[in-house]
């Protein structure tokens, strides 16, 4: 799966060369290396790996072009490289590989739980790891859009901007062959419109809870629970890791 939308989580090294500020004092550290000619072509020129949050406010929604990043960091950030919108358009799957050859998928995304197992041959790890928080994916809310969210909605009231998918047309449609790969890469583009729409409130049209439509859906719920958590405060959180 390398390069591309894959991050792993794995046991980091005693004698490993690491700021600790990259592991935020876990004994494991996340790797990747990513497809995006763009970033191949910034890791090439810097000659080393790169540790760095993603490019959005802690608990907005993630950005998927230039565009969005500038509207949530405007002028605190001194450059941005526009490598045009984002080709999956969710953050990469999160797996972590435990000792004894078992594996835990941390987060979903673009590459399905299902391909991994074809790989690796062996069950996922299942094991409880209590309240441990491994990766971003695992909190009970994230990327809110800073309104209220329903989900599942086959027709919206007055008040609400509705995304369709499917045969179910909404204001704006992810995809109306119900590809769940295309609505996977223009649902986060969705939701800024939706933000930035002037209605109060989201509706989203059912999208099937498989491939990589579980990985939306896991998205869209934490999204949904966002807003009944109650936003960050004024929107100026630290940022969070991608």
């Amino acid at each position: 799966f390398w390069p591309g939308s894959l991050t792993m989580v794995l046991p980091r090294r005693a004698d490993a060369e690491l700021s600790p500020a990259v592991s935020a004092g876990l004994p494991t550290v996340a790797l990747r290396y990513p497809s995006h000619p763009a970033m191949r072509a910034l890791l090439a020129s810097a000659g080393l790996p790169l540790a760095a949050p993603s490019a959005n406010r802690s608990g907005a929604v993630s950005p998927t072009q230039a565009a969005h990043v500038a509207a949530s960091l405007g002028e605190t950030v001194d450059c941005i490289l526009d490598g045009g919108s984002c080709e999956a358009g969710i953050e990469s799957t999160i797996v972590a590989l435990r000792p004894g050859g078992r594996w835990q998928v941390l987060r979903p995304g673009p590459i399905t739980e299902a391909s991994i197992a074809q790989i690796l041959g062996v069950a996922p790890d299942v094991r409880d790891r209590g309240d441990a928080i491994e990766a971003p994916g695992q909190l009970s809310s994230h990327y809110s859009p800073g309104k209220p969210i329903r989900l599942g909605v086959q027709r919206a009231e007055a008040d609400e901007y509705h995304i369709g998918f499917g045969p179910i047309a909404g204001d704006e449609n992810l995809s109306p062959d119900a590809d769940l790969a295309i609505a996977a890469a223009k649902l986060y583009a969705a939701l800024h419109r939706a933000a930035a729409s002037d209605k109060p409130r989201i509706a989203i049209a059912p999208i099937p809870d498989q491939d990589i439509g579980a990985a939306s859906n896991a998205w869209l719920g934490r999204a949904a629970a966002d807003h009944a958590n109650g936003p960050p405060p004024d929107g100026t959180g630290p940022f969070r890791g991608c």
